[in-house]
């Protein structure tokens, strides 16, 4: 028997970084508004007769092989999916196979679209039944093992429900909210959204932290930025719930803006190169995506600008990447 696992990938749309733990407690309360998008991870499992476990990429081509599940090594090729294993420790040995559809430090949370893939699919062999809670503690606890930094958790709710998300991180827990239901509002923002790769690959972490750095050691003026950050993403859910597309745009700029503050290195000569060509083809407004330092980018624009858009990326070096909003979040099969 084999198990099929997809989950999606995300766009934040404002918000991010305070998801991390604990710079959620400090702002008395995180929020976060993303959408899950339909880049997904892929993985497949499949238990053997013995207790051997082999572990594939298909992507990057790493794999790994090892006698058992305690022989596992951590910190190596294929780190998060070691521990993963290691963790859930499935009673037979297993065939565990990873694919990634989005270019390396893509800033759209693709690692922790394959954990939670992953997760799904151990949890089906093991007969566990874990909740979404577990899920999304348990693996921001494994994800923060082979960062080495504290992790937030915004990437796991994209990929569990997809869809379009309003999340709070309080002292008590976190809680989900579903913004946009309306399916015309959804095609509207799927051709108003332009997703791109900036050609500049990102690792999260390193921005991540010293954002919190610099909240902790009250450094310059982060902790006001992150507290307009949060202002932006509360009117944001606002203006979706409304359906108010100008609006939206405005605080996608704005966002950018305040990002741009917290911490050196989260826009580049190239990002705002690219910013600069969209807005001169009519674009309203963009962003990166993730913690800023090059990965993706968002980019708002008129339905009749589109294209003209497009090109304008295109030209300076970005990727389209064709997406639609995920309408459902992880999916589970078996053959």
């Amino acid at each position: 028997m084999a198990i099929h696992a997809t989950a999606p990938t995300r766009i934040d749309l404002a918000g991010g970084t305070l998801d991390i733990h604990p710079l959620c407690l400090f702002l008395d309360g995180g929020f976060t508004v993303n959408m899950g998008i339909s880049l997904l991870s892929h993985v497949k499992v499949e238990a053997r007769q013995d207790a051997e476990i082999h572990l594939q990429s298909e992507d990057t081509g790493a794999s790994l092989v090892a006698p058992d599940v305690a022989s596992l090594p951590v910190g190596e090729e294929l780190d998060l999916v070691a521990r993963l294993v290691r963790f859930y420790a499935p009673k037979t040995g297993v065939n565990l196979t990873t694919r990634n559809t989005v270019p390396h430090g893509s800033g759209l949370g693709a690692s922790s679209s394959l954990l939670i893939a992953i997760t799904g699919a151990l949890d089906r062999l093991n007969g566990s039944c874990l909740t979404p809670d577990r899920y999304i503690d348990w693996g921001a606890n494994i994800e923060a093992q082979c960062i080495g930094i504290p992790t937030g958790k915004q990437d796991y709710f994209g990929a569990l429900y997809g869809g379009v998300s309003a999340i709070w991180f309080r002292v008590d827990g976190n809680e989900r909210q579903p913004v946009v239901t309306d399916e015309n509002f959804l095609r509207l923002l799927e051709t108003s959204v332009i997703l791109s790769f900036t050609g500049e690959s990102r690792f999260s972490g390193t921005s991540n932290w010293n954002m919190l750095k610099a909240y902790i050691e009250n450094s310059g003026n982060n902790r006001a930025c992150m507290h307009a950050i949060k202002r932006t993403a509360l009117a944001m859910q606002e203006a979706l719930a409304a359906k108010d597309l100008d609006r939206f745009a405005e605080l996608v700029d704005e966002e950018w803006q305040n990002r741009k503050q917290l911490a050196a290195g989260v826009t580049t000569p190239g990002i705002d190169a690219l910013m600069a060509a969209a807005a001169g083809a009519g674009a309203r407004s963009s962003k990166i995506c993730g913690a800023g330092g090059g990965g993706c980018m968002i980019t708002v624009a008129p339905q009749e600008k589109r294209d003209a858009v497009i090109a304008a990326l295109a030209a300076g070096g970005a990727r389209n990447l064709d997406y639609r909003i995920a309408r459902e979040g992880l999916t589970l099969s078996e053959d």
